[in-house]
Parts: structure tokens; sequence; C-alpha cells
């Protein structure tokens, strides 16, 4: 009898110690994970304490998202002696890329900054390009696509052959114009017409203004084509030719930067490389038989940002053949 009470109480204490180290190995990978990301990003105490440029990747379609927005601001209070912004991106809506360009010039205006096209800076990337006090790209960079559009699909056909009609009462005729359920009238038209060209007008005194452009340099650069790295330059799209080993000396040389700095890459927190701790930390939590943790863990790594496409479009893409 008194073995079985021994056994018994040997059972508790060893469920005891396995439930304690479990908890610490949770709590280890998960300061771990805090940590590698804070260092991925730039912003650990030691980091924070030592002057750097700070590299800002704007890349794929610009919505003018918080966590990006909020990235700017975390470098404006940082310690970077300077920034590096680096783009390729064919843009996105007008007012996620007004939102861009406004973070980055109030940026701008506590850091020096520069701006590396490295592959695509079009439409809304342009315009983001624009923030910085000067831009540099490659030779065969794609710049430009100065314009602005406003697109729809019209399945109203679609619906006559499958037997479906969608009634409607509204307000007004140009209420909730176009649909996209019916042939989009002359008048609905000429609105949204009038909303692109305030949109261009808007584009087109931004170059004008950040590039110093006269209105015939204006007009030979807004036409909604792209334009080489070579050929923007002497259209004064640009500044110069080359990547970030320009960039970073002129902003030694005109900027009084400190020479070798160390370049720092801030990253959104989905972006960062904590991304591989957290699901380390996962696969750890799931061996410890912590399947709750696990899936806490798993979800927080996993943040997708929404895309809103219900404006006008500072987007380039090229033509496909009908």
């Amino acid at each position: 009898m008194s073995s079985d009470a021994d056994l018994l109480a040997d059972r508790r204490s060893l469920r005891r110690k396995l439930s304690l180290w479990r908890l610490l190995a949770v709590a280890g990978v998960v300061g771990a994970a805090v940590v590698g990301g804070l260092a991925w990003s730039g912003r650990t105490p030691g980091s924070l304490s030592q002057s750097h440029i700070a590299r800002v990747t704007i890349s794929g379609f610009i919505s003018g998202d918080r966590r990006t927005l909020d990235l700017i601001k975390s470098v404006e209070d940082g310690n970077a002696a300077a920034v590096l912004v680096k783009i390729d991106s064919p843009g996105g809506t007008t007012t996620g890329s007004e939102a861009l360009h406004d973070a980055l010039r109030r940026l701008a205006a506590k850091k020096p900054m520069v701006a590396v096209v490295d592959g695509l800076a079009a439409s809304g990337g342009y315009i983001a390009a624009l923030g910085s006090d000067r831009i540099v790209a490659r030779q065969t960079s794609l710049v430009g696509s100065i314009g602005v559009l406003f697109q729809f699909p019209n399945v109203g056909r679609l619906m006559d052959t499958i037997g479906v009609k969608l009634e409607e009462i509204k307000s007004s005729p140009l209420k909730a114009a176009p649909n996209g359920f019916e042939p989009t009238s002359p008048e609905a038209r000429a609105a949204l017409q009038r909303v692109v060209d305030d949109n261009y007008d808007w584009f087109k005194r931004m170059v004008r203004d950040r590039r110093r452009l006269g209105d015939p340099e204006l007009a030979a650069v807004s036409d909604g084509r792209v334009h080489s790295g070579r050929q923007a330059v002497t259209l004064r799209l640009i500044d110069e030719i080359g990547g970030e080993p320009e960039a970073i000396a002129w902003l030694e040389r005109e900027k009084g930067v400190a020479k070798d700095l160390k370049v720092r890459d801030w990253r959104r927190r989905s972006e960062s490389s904590s991304y591989g701790l957290w699901s380390a930390g996962e696969a750890l939590a799931r061996a410890a038989g912590l399947e709750t943790v696990a899936t806490i863990i798993a979800r927080a790594a996993d943040q997708p940002v929404g895309l809103r496409l219900d404006g006008p479009l500072a987007l380039w893409q090229p033509a496909l053949e009908k």
C-alpha cells in the first residue's frame, strides 16, 4: 500500500516538473522570437543606441497600410542618421500613395533621405520616390508612368446570359455609379473623368514642384509612359544612375553622414525574420504538447494585409493584347 502511495507521489512530482519545463521552454522561445524580431528590424536597445543608415523597402502594391506608415514613423523616432528608401513597386491606390508620400516627406524633414529604384518606380511607386530628397536608379530601371486610372468590370452581359437581373432604387442617377451590372451612362462616365482629371492634376503638380520642371518638360514626361533609368535622368525624373553605393556616397558627400555607417533593414513586423523564430516556437510548443500555445504563436506570425481597390489607382499595368 505504501509503495502505491510512493509511486503516485513520484508521478505527481514528475508531472509538475514536466509542466514547469514546458512553460520555461515556451517562455524561452517567445523571448527569443521577440528579441530576434527587434534585432532584425533594428530596434533592439543596442541597435537604437548606435548610429546607422536605415533601409526602408517599398515593394509591391501600395495601399497606404498602417504597418508601413507606422514603420516610417518608427524610423523617424529612431536613431538612424539617414534613410535609404529602396523602391520596387508599380504603384497602387492614389490615396495610399499620397499617405506614403506624406509620411516620407515628414521623415525627410528630420533625416537625410535618398530613394533607390531597385527595378520599378511607376505611378504610386514614383510618388513614393518623390518623397525623397534625391532619386537614384539603375540604367535599366523603369520610372514614371505619371497618370491615374479608374477601372471597373462590367458583368451585365454575363448576367443576361445566366438570366439574372439586378434591380435597385437610388436617390439620384449618379449614386453608386458605375455599378458594373449595367452600361455606364455618359453622365456617370463624365463624373468619373472629372475625378481622374483632378487626381492627375495633383500628381503632375507634385512632379513639377518636386522635380522643378517647367510646363514643356512636365508635358513631355506626364503622358503615362514609363522611362528607363537612362531616359529618366535626361528627363530629370531622377538625379543619378546607380544603386545603393552611389546613394550612400551622396549622403556622405552632401548631407554630412558619417562614413562607413552600417545599413540596417527596418521591416514591417510581418516581413521580419522573426517569422522563422515564431515557426520554431510553434514547433517546440507542439513538441511539448502545448497545442493551444502553438496555435496562438501560429496566428501571431500570420497577419496578412488586406488591399483596398475602391478608388482611383496610380498604378502601372503593361497593356495586354485584346
